[in-house]
């Protein structure tokens, strides 16, 4: 399992698929900001990060300039990971609630983070095409891992992670499924229960709709959920 999970992440951080990424992630590292001229910035695609033993699976969205982009890790080094951490550390998934660099020991434990996308997108919006070249890789780490649980981060991820559902034939329409935050629903067959929180970007932590709170009910619904035995996969009703 860990060999396979490293031959995914070797694959990802020489992926040039995207040209626009490529162009964008590689300049960013090469001009900086002002605050980190003194690093030395990742400018690749970011791997996977986390347990690979992991029953759940958290799915962003994509890299941060200056963060993931910057460190090399999922949510390392920005506001977004600022505000996840501590959440998945009082949960019980993380060993400690700062994410700082590669070195700084964070482990995560029972959870993986992947994205829909791997490389830092201008404006973060990545196009469809380049969503479409990254999606093999999340999926590529579900198969292996084979999670009990997903945990999507914003509408972006949602959607995407549904749609190579649809794709495979695992499931037959996207919109049965409605994003909101704090939604869950146990998918047909023997795919993952899929729970629904808003994105931690600085945008929604700031503004208040995203609050500490609210996404910590999340992760206590996901921990309830791990913590039972596994339930009949035949219903599609959502809770």
């Amino acid at each position: 399992m860990l060999t396979s999970l490293k031959l995914i992440n070797a694959e990802i951080i020489e992926c040039r698929k995207c040209p626009r990424l490529v162009r964008y992630r590689e300049e960013i590292a090469r001009t900086k900001r002002r605050a980190y001229i003194d690093h030395d910035y990742w400018g690749k695609p970011v791997p996977g990060f986390g347990d690979p033993h992991a029953k759940l699976m958290i799915v962003g969205l994509a890299p941060g300039a200056h963060g993931s982009n910057r460190t090399g890790r999922m949510f390392t080094g920005d506001r977004s990971g600022d505000f996840l951490y501590p959440q998945l550390y009082r949960a019980g998934f993380a060993n400690q609630p700062t994410a700082v660099s590669r070195e700084d020991d964070l482990k995560l434990i029972n959870a993986y983070i992947g994205a829909v996308a791997r490389c830092a997108p201008p404006d973060n919006k990545p196009t469809l095409d380049e969503i479409n070249n990254c999606l093999p890789y999340l999926e590529a780490e579900i198969d292996l891992l084979k999670p009990r649980a997903i945990l999507a981060l914003g509408h972006i991820a949602w959607t995407h992670y549904l749609r190579g559902l649809v794709h495979r034939k695992l499931i037959t329409r996207v919109g049965e499924y409605k994003f909101s935050h704090g939604a869950s629903y146990q998918l047909p067959g023997d795919l993952p229960r899929l729970f629904g929180s808003y994105h931690p970007s600085q945008q929604n932590t700031s503004t208040g709709r995203l609050t500490s709170e609210m996404l910590a009910d999340v992760l206590r619904n996901i921990r309830r959920f791990l913590n039972t035995s596994p339930k009949s996969k035949n219903s599609a009703a959502k809770k």
